[in-house]
């Protein structure tokens, strides 16, 4: 891709701040029964016109489960972030946490550090010990940069005895992940500059989801939401696991960063512009909300708009200045199947060292550390069609034990375990004699175990979990206590291979859809993608097509670059492509000539009253369980979300995924749905419907394939479906083959015997 930049010169500059803190009172939560708070070091001042208050969880910033610290000295970290657009005034770490009752107290504490420097500790006592307590800490805001380390150390004694074991169980304290980092910040007015992008739109310090607003015409057309989709694609990808949330509007924002898409005589009123001579990235102040700023991709025609998105999307070039003007720009040709970034390569083994940024996250020390965590992305439809499971050769070294004890591997796919490896102790002659120090090695021992992850514990989006779990080496009171701590580590060169699957999928299956965005996402660029809106859109409309298309570059790792948008009537005149149709049942995006294949028909009778009629139900879940079948009231009127799933009628394995409802409102509870695992999960067969909380789940229509399975597995396939006619046939043939060979033998000796 080329572009030609002209860029303007920007006279703002960032300025120094004085930080002058607030100090932040402390609010006790109901279930916490004692609440204690360190005295600020710092003195309160008045805060500063534009200031405001930011509450981040432990579990926001990653710790979804309480930290538990164990042993004498152990060290948890949980991340923090302040965005570019601010300066942290005053911050405070409120912190939870639980402590056993049975530690010395003068001696036993919490030491809080942030990006190394120790800036306060917790002090036990036995009054409050085995409670759940709140203490404020108030953090000096000069520790605080972009990017920080929150470290909470136990520093725990259960005696006053040298020979204190420090696997005793009485060394715990908890930390709860309902713990808070507040933050008083004040706005940062940023210049208007390109290269700050993707801030301050999206802020990769910002942990909490994005919710970014987009400006577009009153009555966009195709090619626009085409240019906006692509834009959306591409900050769903940036924000990956934090998610994203669009929404539309015609007016600029007064409280919010905006992107503006559409040609030069389409944009707001109001906008302070350079000369638009073609396609244009601007970087503007938002005159209707101060210290905000706009991304407007514009241009003179729509063609010249697409191109300004592209070029941001690709981001082959570096940006600067005010404004720049594409030149030209190339897409490159269309994604081959199944090759999205954030998907593992299937068509061989994939070694550790490719699914992690650094090899020092497959290290860890102590007796009992957290588990390695390694993301596995694979497409929907994998199939394993021997049976045979997913081959993982996994390579580790550990600091062996001297004595055969309890040490051991687990390995979990999911949260569900795969397989436990005791840990062998080390050997007499692991001491002695000469070696050669192996790379990446040390005197550890080292070992491997092959084995076969079961093929259906794997989804689109999975885990996998490595928890080695070294076991204490203390024979008898004040004997064998490690002084150094114990360290694990395994191979990058490990591998978990996926090759022997085929791609094979019986669809529709709403699961496929909502997990991964498959069918759609085979082609990670949506080359193969057609998305269905109203003639006359809604806002909510609009908003579920720029939210499903940022779950699909999350999904990808890939911005939208060849979806294509249409409107209601084309829809049933596009027969290769898979379609996502998206609009209320009075929308018309489903054409009433595929009523009678459609596996849920949204209406309303004579009385207005709006209801919902499902053909023969074959299975039925309710919240995710199965429940017999004929046990759901599918007669209910009311306001109801739908998703539906469908082979496009006329088309031979392309797919239809409608979002739909009895009013356009309703699709905001589907956006909803899809952005909680644990709502993802109840989505299954070809029918959802959502009504608040609870989800509803069905098969009705009848089931088509995709992919393709090699002849030999199809054979293989069947045949393992009948066991008893399998051996009959194994029989028979194991007695033609020894009929063959008897008369073969039998010629041969007659021959023999005539020469």
């Amino acid at each position: 891709m080329k572009l030609a930049l002209s860029t303007c010169v920007c006279s703002a500059a960032l300025a120094g701040w004085l930080f002058t803190p607030s100090s932040l009172a402390a609010q006790q939560s109901a279930e916490v029964t004692p609440t204690t708070t360190i005295p600020a070091a710092i003195p309160a001042a008045r805060a500063p016109t534009g200031a405001s208050s930011a509450v981040f969880t432990f579990a926001t910033l990653g710790a979804y489960e309480p930290l538990h610290l164990r042993g004498p000295d152990d060290t948890r970290t949980v991340n923090v972030g302040v965005r570019l657009d601010h300066v942290v005034t005053a911050a405070t770490l409120r912190l939870r946490y639980t402590y056993s009752p049975a530690l010395v107290f003068p001696l036993s504490h919490l030491k809080v550090s942030i990006n190394g420097e120790a800036v306060a500790t917790v002090p036990f006592d036995s009054e409050h010990a085995g409670q759940l307590l709140t203490r404020d800490i108030p953090l000096d805001p000069r520790f605080l940069t972009d990017f920080n380390q929150v470290n909470v150390e136990l520093i725990a004694h259960y005696t006053l005895d040298h020979c204190e074991d420090p696997e005793n169980s009485a060394l715990w304290a908890d930390i709860s992940p309902t713990s808070e980092v507040l933050l008083d910040t004040v706005p940062l007015k940023l210049p208007d500059d390109l290269s700050l992008l993707p801030a301050p739109f999206f802020d990769r310090r910002d942990p909490q989801q994005l919710r970014l607003p987009f400006v577009l015409p009153a009555s966009p057309d195709n090619e626009t939401l085409e240019s906006a989709g692509i834009l959306a694609s591409w900050f769903g990808e940036l924000a990956d696991y934090r998610q994203a949330r669009f929404s539309v509007t015609t007016a600029l924002p007064t409280d919010a960063h905006a992107v503006v898409v559409g040609t030069r005589a389409q944009l707001p009123a109001g906008l302070t512009l350079p000369v638009i001579d073609g396609p244009m990235l601007i970087m503007a102040d938002n005159p209707a909300a101060p210290d905000k700023k706009l991304l407007i991709v514009t241009g003179r025609t729509d063609d010249e708009v697409k191109q300004a998105a592209d070029a941001l999307v690709l981001g082959k070039a570096a940006l600067s200045g005010a404004q720049a003007r594409v030149e030209h720009v190339d897409i490159g040709p269309q994604r081959k199947p199944y090759d999205a970034p954030r998907w593992l390569p299937i068509g061989r083994a994939i070694p550790f060292k490719q699914l992690v940024d650094d090899p020092k996250q497959l290290q860890v020390s102590g007796s009992r550390p957290d588990a390695i965590r390694l993301n596995l992305r694979v497409p929907a439809d994998l199939y394993s069609w021997s049976g045979q499971g997913v081959p993982l050769d996994l390579k580790y070294r550990y600091t062996a034990p001297t004595i055969q004890n309890n040490s051991a591997l687990s390995i979990s796919i999911n949260d569900l375990l795969v397989k436990s490896l005791r840990l062998p102790p080390a050997k007499d002659e692991d001491g002695k004699g000469r070696m050669q120090l192996p790379l990446l090695g040390g005197a550890d021992a080292r070992t491997a175990d092959l084995l076969d992850i079961p093929a259906f514990r794997v989804g689109s989006a999975n885990q996998l979990q490595l928890k080695f779990d070294l076991d204490s080496q203390k024979t008898g009171l004040c004997q064998g206590v490690a002084q150094n701590p114990v360290h694990a580590d395994v191979d990058p060169d490990s591998t978990i291979d996926f090759s022997h699957f085929v791609h094979y999928a019986r669809m529709p299956n709403l699961a496929y859809f909502a997990n991964s965005g498959f069918p759609f996402t085979r082609y990670a660029d949506l080359s193969e993608t057609a998305v269905v809106v109203p003639d006359q859109p809604a806002p909510q409309d609009l908003d579920a097509l720029l939210t499903v298309l940022g779950h699909m570059g999350q999904w990808t790792g890939f911005p939208s670059l060849r979806v294509q948008v249409l409107r209601a009537g084309q829809a049933q005149h596009e027969h290769n492509k898979d379609l996502l149709l998206i609009g209320d049942s009075a929308s018309s995006v489903l054409p009433p000539a595929w009523r009678p294949v459609l596996p849920l028909s949204i209406g309303a009778d004579a009385s207005g009253h709006v209801t919902r009629t499902v053909f023969s139900v074959k299975e039925y879940w309710r919240d995710g369980v199965q429940v017999p079948e004929g046990s759901a009231r599918l007669d209910e009127s009311g306001p109801i979300a739908a998703l539906l799933g469908f082979e496009v009628p006329g088309s031979k394995g392309r797919s239809v995924v409608a979002m739909t409802g009895t009013s356009p409102a309703r699709l905001t509870d589907l956006l909803d749905v899809l952005e909680k695992p644990d709502r993802v999960a109840q989505l299954q067969g070809d029918v959802a419907l959502v009504r608040g909380a609870r989800i509803e789940s069905m098969r009705v229509g009848e089931t088509y394939v995709v992919g393709y399975v090699p002849w030999y597995a199809q054979i293989w396939g069947r045949a393992i479906r009948h066991p008893v006619l399998l051996g009959l046939l194994g029989a028979l043939g194991g007695l033609l083959l020894a009929i063959g060979a008897f008369t073969a033998l039998q010629e041969l000796s007659a021959r023999r015997r005539g020469i």
